[in-house]
């Protein structure tokens, strides 16, 4: 049996190294990056599997936790995702014993150490077959039902507030000379994008420089004995952008990485494998951040702010029946509104 795992794991190694070599392209690498949205908790090992194997997938799951926790079956004949699962095992060990407060071995009275049996979790891994959503059928699934919002930027000011929440910088809004969208300042630690862009510009350009801040300060770096290339902090940076937008729902059709190959080429195995994980590991990151501080702002908020200024004119004007108090009170600030408006914006 365990000769027969160390088989599967060796052929499923030896699938991912060819894998890693053929995602850097444009096309396959712009797949690998939808699928690591999707999936941004897993592992840089089983995000390129399941890559390789069913890129459209959605939502994976095992045949029986299908059954089990979804109520769903797996259709007849569809072929499973193989992935790398852990399977720990548990062994008793016989080990000195440490004094707690010295961190020195205890002596007994005999002069020798004393010794307990402990049992200890050593590391394993398996292969194992998952099916994605696609490949059941049986009750729907409502967690897979997208809002209305997601695929929209009405949650722009909500989103960019979350951003800079997370942000290690302060992020301004400002006129940038020449045709940069957006940069990290790395002597004054700030975030500089160029205003009176689209929503979408300048959400995707805030993740951008967000992510140059968390990973390629320069002081952090030469801290820590980093070295990386201009063009690898942009593959990761862009990267990690792609997989925050599409995870969101925003347009990312405009995204271009046909210099992921040249890239690819100047790196060894053990340098893109870092890469790698380092943009799975800060999408991941930047996305439960992200989520985590737009639900804390969105229960934080009024609901008198989810009425818009628009909706309020036309229920004081109409209520008063003239276009004239129409117009005057079109001309009113925020707090004026809220204040003639009473009780209605409390409801």
């Amino acid at each position: 049996m365990a000769n027969n795992i160390e088989k599967q794991l060796k052929e499923i190694s030896e699938r991912l190294e060819q894998g890693v070599k053929e995602i850097f392209t444009s096309e396959r690498y712009t797949e690998y990056l939808n699928t690591m949205s999707k999936f941004h908790n897993y592992s840089f090992n089983n995000t390129l599997l399941i890559t390789m194997q069913k890129p459209e997938a959605t939502l994976v799951a095992g045949y029986q936790a299908w059954q089990k926790k979804f109520n769903r079956h797996v259709k007849r004949g569809e072929k499973g995702i193989q992935i790398i699962a852990p399977a720990p095992i548990r062994e008793k060990q016989e080990i000195e014993k440490i004094d707690p407060v010295t961190k020195e071995p205890v002596i007994g009275d005999d002069g020798q150490p004393e010794t307990e049996i402990v049992e200890m979790v050593i590391p394993r891994f398996r292969v194992t077959t998952v099916f994605d959503v696609s490949q059941t059928e049986g009750e729907p699934i409502a967690e897979l039902e997208v809002s209305e919002l997601t695929g929209s930027v009405q949650f722009y000011d909500t989103f960019m507030e979350a951003l800079q929440n997370i942000s290690p910088v302060p992020i301004r809004m400002m006129e940038i000379e020449g045709e940069a969208k957006g940069y990290y300042h790395q002597t004054e630690k700030y975030i500089a994008i160029q205003e009176d862009m689209s929503n979408l510009q300048t959400m995707k350009t805030g993740v951008h420089e967000v992510s140059h801040a968390l990973l390629h300060d320069r002081e952090v770096m030469d801290a820590e004995g980093i070295l990386k290339d201009r063009t690898t902090k942009e593959v990761e940076s862009e990267s990690i952008a792609y997989i925050v937008c599409n995870h969101f729902g925003l347009d990312t059709s405009e995204y271009s990485f046909t210099y992921i190959a040249s890239w690819c080429e100047s790196k060894d195995m053990k340098a893109l494998r870092a890469s790698m994980d380092t943009i799975r590991k800060t999408s991941a990151e930047v996305i439960e951040n992200i989520e985590t501080q737009m639900h804390e702002l969105e229960m934080e908020r009024p609901v008198r702010d989810t009425f818009h200024k628009e909706d309020l004119i036309l229920h004081l004007s109409g209520s008063m029946g003239s276009e004239f108090t129409y117009d005057l009170i079109e001309n009113m600030s925020r707090e004026q509104l809220e204040q003639n408006v009473g009780e209605y914006v409390r409801l």
